[in-house]
């Protein structure tokens, strides 16, 4: 086996691995933080098919890889080839970053505290009382943020999704590591009762995404202090983001969330912690801007 690279070493080099690959902007986030630290390594991309993550992982392990990050449609797939997880990722059954320590294969769900950091700098009163947290769908993604939001101050979490069967698997997931977890489950037709007790609405589904139907809920109701998401970032501003700000409510877009979930990889990889700073921000914005 060649020798590992790792943090501080020449040459450290990290991978995307997904399928399609080609439009992932984790390589124009982590060339960035490359280029203005300084650092003599490289964030390149592996597009990989289905079924075979585990032996993919392997192979990166011994050409040197310091690690990398996993996207659509591999994160379940990596999550049972490590060797050692997070608790974050367990109760998201789903890893998106991965480092190696000598010949075991760790890895971690980033998502959540990736969002959770940029809703704390976007509105950092956001927690101060106990918040009720509305989660509309019940994949991954949301599976991804219920840990995170969990280790603040929230009274409750409530999750509605199309199929309630998922939303209460998803429960019941979570509640066997934590079994005191405040979470509810609301049928998908009630996805938007009871809005004016909601701190933070989060919409964790594809709705809204370009090429996809908006999610049809009627923020009218909204507690007018309250925080719309979206974790969708193409486009910046989906639907339901345009009907909250047109209604004066307080909004999180999904872009903050992706350059945020980096941070803790490049970290471990390469041994600096970067920063999110408005020029990242622009960086990639114009990507999402431009032609492909």
């Amino acid at each position: 086996m060649k020798d590992q690279a790792g943090p501080g070493h020449p040459r450290t080099r990290a991978v995307i691995i997904g399928r399609p690959i080609t439009h992932a902007r984790s390589p124009l986030i982590h060339g960035h933080w490359l280029k203005q630290l300084g650092i003599d390594g490289t964030y390149d991309r592996r597009e990989v098919m289905p079924g075979a993550v585990a032996a993919v992982l392997r192979e990166l392990r011994d050409e040197g890889y310091a690690g990398g990050n996993v996207t659509v449609p591999h994160k379940e797939e990596a999550f049972m080839a490590c060797d050692h997880v997070t608790e974050r990722a367990r109760i998201a059954g789903a890893v998106n970053t991965f480092w190696f320590e000598g010949s075991e294969l760790h890895g971690d769900n980033t998502d959540g505290i990736g969002f959770v950091a940029h809703l704390s700098e976007t509105w950092p009163d956001w927690d101060r009382e106990p918040a009720e947290i509305r989660i509309v769908g019940a994949g991954g993604a949301a599976r991804g943020l219920i840990a995170p939001l969990l280790d603040r101050n929230v009274k409750a979490i409530s999750v509605s999704n199309r199929s309630r069967e998922r939303a209460e698997t998803l429960r019941d997931d979570i509640r066997a590591v934590l079994p005191d977890a405040p979470l509810e489950i609301l049928d998908w037709s009630h996805r938007g009762d009871d809005l004016g007790t909601v701190d933070l609405l989060i919409n964790t589904t594809s709705m809204g995404m370009d090429g996809q139907p908006p999610l049809e809920i009627d923020l009218a109701a909204m507690k007018p202090s309250g925080i719309v998401a979206d974790i969708v970032y193409v486009p910046l501003e989906t639907p339901l983001l345009a009907d909250a700000n047109r209604l004066g409510l307080r909004t999180l877009d999904g872009l903050g969330m992706l350059l945020h979930q980096a941070v803790p990889g490049f970290e471990r990889w390469f041994g600096q912690r970067p920063s999110v700073t408005p020029a990242l921000r622009q960086h990639v914005f114009a990507d999402l801007l431009a032609p492909h």
